[in-house]
């Protein structure tokens, strides 16, 4: 499988199919979704965040804001969303949150489509694509706003200001 970030949630899914010899199914998948948009992890805003960045689908009325602390050591030590939206978006917001915890900031910059839809099901991803990448589009933004501001405040310059998206 290569480098890759799966949340606690569909290792264990993926482990148990491996085991029974089966794939994972749609329902599976949908369920875990369910969940993520039912119970979401990481959701709030975060006052400390080293950057925060919104994002959002003109097309479906989709909205997210990703807050991210990152470490010295380029790690994102905590990662929450607010959003509103579908289901399948304010999912993805958790389940990102879930993926990038501890990650470098090369690494976020890394996950793509193959990650989301090992987290989300590819059959469930292709019809909602823009949805099911909302949050990771966005942390990836913020990931390069912050390598931004880093470099404006190292050449003694003040960071670009950058509103989120009132949720």
């Amino acid at each position: 499988m290569g480098l890759v970030y799966f949340c606690r949630r569909t290792t264990a899914v993926l482990q148990a199919s491996e085991e029974k010899g089966t794939t994972v199914d749609r329902q599976a998948y949908v369920d875990h979704i369910i969940d993520h948009y039912q119970n979401p992890r990481n959701k709030g805003r975060m006052d400390d965040a080293d950057v925060q960045l919104g994002g959002g689908n003109p097309g479906c009325g989709d909205l997210i804001t990703m807050y991210v602390k990152i470490d010295d050591d380029d790690r994102l030590d905590s990662v929450t969303f607010e959003g509103d939206g579908c289901t399948i978006s304010q999912a993805g917001g958790s389940i990102v949150t879930e993926l990038a915890q501890g990650l470098t900031l090369d690494e976020v910059k890394a996950l793509g489509l193959e990650e989301i839809n090992e987290e989300m099901g590819e059959e469930v991803v292709k019809s909602r694509v823009r949805c099911a990448t909302l949050a990771l589009g966005t942390l990836q933004a913020a990931v390069d706003q912050f390598r931004r501001d880093r470099e404006r405040r190292d050449a003694g310059l003040p960071p670009v200001e950058v509103k989120p998206f009132e949720v």
